[in-house]
C-alpha cells in the first residue's frame, strides 16, 4: 500500500475574512456513515450560521470523497475544502467549515481563498500523521545488549509496539520497509551477534509530522 496521511485528533480553528467568520471543524472518521453523522451534528449545532460547508474522504487505498457547497456558489466552498484534504494525501477525515456572514460579499476568489485557509488552519490544529508501509520485527536479546538496542531505537525513533521483560527481553517493533535490513544488521551488531531477530508481518507505521 502507498503512503498516505491521517489526522492525529479532532480539532477546530477559526479565521476571519472581511468580517465573515469561518470556523473549521476537523474530525477523524472511519466510515461514510460516521462522516455524515459528524456533518449533520455540526449543521445542527451551528444552525444559525449562513453556511456549513463540508467535505470528507473515507478509505485508504480507494477513498470515497464527497463535498457540499451548502448554498455557496458552485465550486467555491466544498471543492476547495476537499482539495485541501486530497492534496495533502489525507484519508479518513471530515471537515465542516461554518460561515457566519459579515455583510461583505467576498466574490468567487475570496470564497475559495477563505474556505481553503480555514480548512488548512483546522488541519494544522488537528496534526498530521504520516502512514507508511512497514514490517513488524521480533527481537529477543539479553539484558546487557538491550540497553544499547533500546538507545538505538530511541535515537532512530523506531516504533516500539511491545516489550516483555522475562528471562530475556522480547521486543516487537515496526520498521519502514526500506529500513528492515539495516535495522536487523544494527541489532545484530549491537548485541555482538547474540540477539535473535525475525520479521513478522507487513504493517502500516504512523509518524507525526511537524508543520
Amino acid at each position: 500500500m502507498d503512503n498516505f496521511r491521517i489526522i492525529e485528533k479532532a480539532a477546530q480553528a477559526q479565521i476571519t475574512e472581511r468580517k465573515s467568520k469561518f470556523i473549521a471543524h476537523v474530525m477523524p472518521v472511519e466510515s461514510v456513515e460516521e462522516a455524515e453523522e459528524f456533518i449533520a451534528s455540526k449543521k445542527k449545532e451551528y444552525w444559525d450560521a449562513r453556511h456549513n460547508v463540508s467535505a470528507f474522504t473515507v478509505g485508504e487505498s480507494s477513498p470515497v470523497t464527497r463535498c457540499s457547497d451548502d448554498g455557496e456558489p458552485s465550486g467555491t466552498a466544498g471543492r476547495p475544502v476537499l482539495e485541501v484534504i486530497t492534496s495533502g494525501d489525507l484519508r479518513n477525515v471530515a471537515i465542516v467549515v461554518t460561515r457566519y456572514f459579515g455583510g461583505i460579499l467576498l466574490g468567487t476568489g475570496g470564497l475559495v481563498r477563505a474556505y481553503t485557509q480555514a480548512a488548512q488552519a483546522g488541519i494544522r490544529e488537528a496534526g498530521v500523521v504520516d502512514v507508511i508501509p512497514g514490517m513488524g520485527m521480533h527481537v529477543v536479546t539479553d539484558y546487557t545488549a538491550f540497553g544499547k538496542i533500546k538507545n538505538y531505537f530511541e535515537e532512530q525513533q523506531v516504533d516500539i509496539t511491545h516489550i516483555d521483560y522475562g528471562a530475556q527481553v522480547t521486543v516487537d517493533i515496526g520498521v519502514p520497509e526500506e529500513n528492515v535490513v539495516p535495522v536487523m544488521e544494527k541489532i545484530i551488531d549491537l548485541s555482538n551477534g547474540t540477539a535473535e531477530v525475525s520479521t513478522t508481518e507487513p504493517i502500516m507505521i504512523k509518524k507525526l509530522l511537524q508543520f
